[in-house]
C-alpha cells in the first residue's frame, strides 16, 4: 500500500511541477510590447490604468513604457526601430508622412481629445484673462509641437499676436521647461500634471488658466505605429488597442479616489490628495476620448492649428495616417 500511495503521490508531484513549469513558460511568453510616452504625466491616466490593472497582460502583451520627453524623439525611436508603439501628438506623423517616407507613422488609437496643459504664472490670479500676457514671457516648449501649437492657437483666439504682444519662448526643450521657470525664466511657463501642481504645492508657481478647455478638441495624444507593423503584426496592434480600451472603460467606471490609487505606481512621489484633485481637474474638461476613434474632422481641426503656426505647407491625407478598424473592433471586443 506504501508503494502505492508513494507513486501516487510522486505522480501528483510531477503533475504539479509541470503545472507550474506550463504556468511560468505561459508568463514568459508575453510578447513585450516597447511603449515610447511623449511624457510621463497624470494626463494620460487610463494607459496608466491600463497597465497597472492587468490589462495588457489579459492581452498577452508585457508593456516595457519609456518616457521620450518629446514628440520628436517618440517618432525617431518609431522610425528607427528603437519603439514598437510611439504615443503622442498626431502632428509628428503628419510631418513623417509629408516628408514622402514609404513606412511613415499610421495612428490607430487617440487617448486624449483636449491639450492636456495648464498656464502657470509666479503668483495667484483667480481673475487671471488673456490680456495679462501682453508685454509677457511665456515658456512654451518646441516649435512645431503639439503643446506650443495649441497655446499659440489660444492665444491668437484671444486677440493677442505672438512676437508682437506676448513673447512665446520656444528656445527651451519640454522636459525642462518646469525648472528653467523656477530658475528665473519667464514671466509664465504651460506646464503638464503632475508638474503644475507640484510647483503649486511648493509655493513656485500658480495654474491660472486651462490650455486644453481653451483650445476645444484636438486629437491631442494618439498611439501610432509604423505602416509595416500594421501589415505584418495586426493582431498585437489590435490587443494592444483592447488593452488601452479596457483601461479606458475602467477609468470612466471607477471614482477619482479608485483611479488615483490603482495609477499610484506610475506616480510614488506624489500626494494622494494631489492625484485624486488633478484626476477630478481632467474628468472635468472631459480630457479622454472614451471610443479611442480618431475622427477625421479632429484630425482637420489639429492640421489647421499648425497651418496657423505656419508649420504646415500641405495637409496629410486622413486616410492614409489613420485607421479606426482596431478602436472599432476593441469597442465589439468589450460588448461581447
Amino acid at each position: 500500500m506504501s508503494k502505492v500511495f508513494k507513486l501516487i503521490s510522486l505522480i501528483l508531484m510531477v503533475v504539479i511541477l509541470l503545472a507550474m513549469g506550463l504556468t511560468g513558460c505561459k508568463k514568459d511568453e508575453l510578447r513585450k510590447v516597447r511603449l515610447i510616452e511623449v511624457t510621463h504625466s497624470l494626463f494620460y491616466t487610463p494607459q496608466y490604468v491600463a497597465i497597472t490593472q492587468g490589462f495588457f497582460e489579459e492581452e498577452g502583451i508585457k508593456i516595457e513604457l519609456t518616457d521620450g520627453k518629446g514628440a520628436d524623439k517618440c517618432m525617431t525611436a518609431l522610425l528607427s526601430g528603437e519603439a514598437d508603439v510611439a504615443f503622442m501628438g498626431p502632428e509628428a506623423s503628419v510631418y513623417v508622412y509629408n516628408q514622402g517616407r514609404g513606412d511613415y507613422a499610421i495612428n490607430f488609437a487617440q487617448l486624449t481629445q483636449r491639450d492636456g496643459s495648464f498656464l502657470v504664472a509666479r503668483e495667484p490670479d483667480p481673475n487671471f484673462t488673456f490680456n495679462k500676457l501682453i508685454g509677457k514671457e511665456v515658456l512654451g516648449g518646441r516649435k512645431g509641437g503639439m503643446p506650443f501649437m495649441t497655446l499659440e492657437y489660444v492665444v491668437k483666439k484671444h486677440g493677442l499676436t505672438p512676437g508682437k504682444d506676448v513673447d512665446l519662448r520656444t528656445d527651451i526643450q519640454f522636459d525642462v521647461l518646469a525648472g528653467a521657470f523656477v530658475g528665473g525664466e519667464g514671466d509664465y511657463v504651460a506646464l503638464f500634471e503632475p508638474v503644475a501642481a507640484t510647483l503649486e504645492k511648493e509655493g513656485k508657481g500658480y495654474v491660472v488658466a486651462s490650455i486644453g478647455r481653451e483650445g476645444g478638441y484636438i486629437p491631442y495624444t494618439c498611439y501610432c505605429t509604423t505602416k509595416s507593423i500594421i501589415e505584418k503584426e495586426p493582431e498585437l496592434v489590435q490587443k494592444f488597442t483592447n488593452a488601452i480600451y479596457k483601461g479606458m472603460i475602467w477609468v470612466q467606471n471607477h471614482t477619482s479616489e479608485e483611479i488615483a490609487k490603482a495609477v499610484k505606481p506610475q506616480f510614488p512621489d506624489t500626494d494622494d490628495e494631489v492625484l485624486i484633485a488633478l484626476i477630478d481637474r481632467y474628468r472635468e474638461q472631459d480630457s479622454w476620448k472614451p471610443d479611442l476613434i480618431i475622427t477625421e474632422e479632429g484630425l482637420n481641426h489639429m492640421m489647421v492649428i499648425m497651418e496657423l503656426a505656419g508649420e504646415l505647407e500641405k495637409r496629410a491625407d486622413y486616410e492614409k495616417i489613420v485607421t479606426t478598424k482596431f478602436a472599432e473592433k476593441a469597442m465589439e471586443n468589450i460588448k461581447k
